[in-house]
């Protein structure tokens, strides 16, 4: 037993049987250090100014082959699968969120175009971290119901014609490209209201907007390091060539599957990955509250000598590594191609509204101090609080598992 006045520090989650190989295991342990060597310090001083992440940050991520986790080995990637994605993205999020997000705009994301040539290059661009992109669904009235884009695509000779409102666009401006869900036709008799949207790729320089698109930054309380946009399409022009025939990298996804049902499939994949990031900021959570309820003294003694304090640091130890339990079953799942909708949807309900709580709860534990920019604690709150929200609500993900629980009347 240490001697009661011994600081114990945290210990870094482990990557137990039957997960653990020896390169996973590497893997996990150089992404941990990436995190708190270099996302940490750059994260603790540009969050509190709603900076952005810098250019060269993305570009060592690049380096290290991080944008290509899930791609093809003989496109550039490192052929690995959703588990290893997952795996790195825990740990860059238990840093700084949105670098955890970050990986996600590559992956393959906006590379399934008409032409097989095209699309090969732009996979080894994607791998090596040059063709990192926004995604743009959702409008100002389609959000959780994706089937209610009004943007339209117009075809005008060889060119699609995109006029609508967006919103919701993160990394928008710093992207090479813009991928715009939108809607060529209107559904016909017998069709779901889905039928007729399709992906757009709107190709850009990074730091600019192209000819027709205006943004608006939305001004976010949380999720920083890059800036998130509402954009003003108004005749913007896509090349047949660029229309795409899947989003998220789906290279399932075929000319005639239409891009929606694409979007239904990439949203299991980013649905875990929400999870792992939301583990990875409530760990956060955990790991600083152990540090500081042995710093913080009152009435002689550290607070953590106090029960009630113990046992509320315990519950939340118990359900982050619950949580990640789960993101690596359902992860693993994914993996042996199984759809595994709903336990998607089940592992991203229960892990980000476990987020929520276990960074509410720390900033509980660290009672006024909680309350102030001067601890990493509130910053993991504001984070975990839109965890909740996007890749689908936690009300959509209950709806998600009902549905398949449940006919209904």
């Amino acid at each position: 037993m240490p001697k009661p006045d011994a600081r114990m520090d945290p210990q870094p989650p482990t990557l137990p049987s039957p997960w653990a190989t020896d390169a996973r295991v590497k893997l996990m342990e150089e992404a941990r250090a990436f995190a708190r060597d270099v996302v940490l310090p750059i994260a603790d001083r540009l969050d509190p100014k709603k900076g952005e992440m810098p250019r060269s940050l993305v570009q060592k991520m690049a380096k290290k082959g991080w944008f290509g986790i899930t791609l093809p080995a003989e496109h550039g990637g490192m052929g690995l699968g959703v588990f290893e994605y997952c795996l790195v993205s825990e740990e860059l999020a238990r840093a700084w969120l949105s670098v955890g997000s970050i990986l996600a705009r590559g992956q393959g994301l906006g590379t399934q175009t008409i032409d097989d040539e095209r699309r090969l290059g732009l996979l080894k661009k994607s791998a090596r971290g040059e063709w990192i992109g926004s995604i743009s669904l959702s409008e100002p009235t389609a959000g959780s119901d994706l089937a209610g884009v009004k943007t339209r695509a117009v075809r005008d000779g060889d060119d699609w014609v995109l006029t609508g409102t967006k919103r919701w666009a993160g990394f928008a401006k710093g992207a090479d490209f813009i991928e715009v869900l939108a809607r060529t036709r209107e559904p016909r008799q017998g069709e779901p209201r889905s039928a007729g949207l399709e992906p757009f790729l709107v190709v850009k320089k990074p730091g600019t907007f192209p000819k027709g698109v205006k943004g608006k930054v939305i001004d976010k309380i949380g999720y920083h390091g890059f800036l998130t946009f509402e954009l003003e399409l108004d005749g913007v022009r896509v090349p047949e060539s660029d229309r795409l025939t899947g989003l998220y990298g789906d290279e399932g996804a075929d000319a005639d599957s239409g891009g929606f049902a694409s979007v239904q499939r990439g949203l299991n994949i980013a649905r875990v990955h929400t999870a792992a990031r939301a583990v990875g900021v409530a760990r956060a959570a955990v790991e600083d509250c152990q540090l500081y309820l042995q710093e913080r003294e009152q009435f002689g003694h550290p607070i953590g000598d106090f029960q009630a304090l113990r046992f509320a640091l315990a519950e939340m130890a118990a359900e982050v590594n619950q949580a990640r339990a789960f993101w690596r079953q359902v992860a693993h799942l994914l993996d042996q191609g199984e759809p595994a909708e709903s336990e998607s949807a089940m592992v991203k309900l229960l892990a980000t509204e476990m987020a929520v709580k276990v960074t509410n709860q720390a900033m509980q534990l660290h009672g006024g101090n909680g309350y102030t920019t001067e601890r990493r604690v509130e910053r993991y709150w504001r984070d975990a609080r839109l965890t909740t929200i996007f890749e689908g609500t936690s009300e959509i993900q209950k709806r998600i598992i009902s549905d398949r629980m449940l006919p209904r009347a």
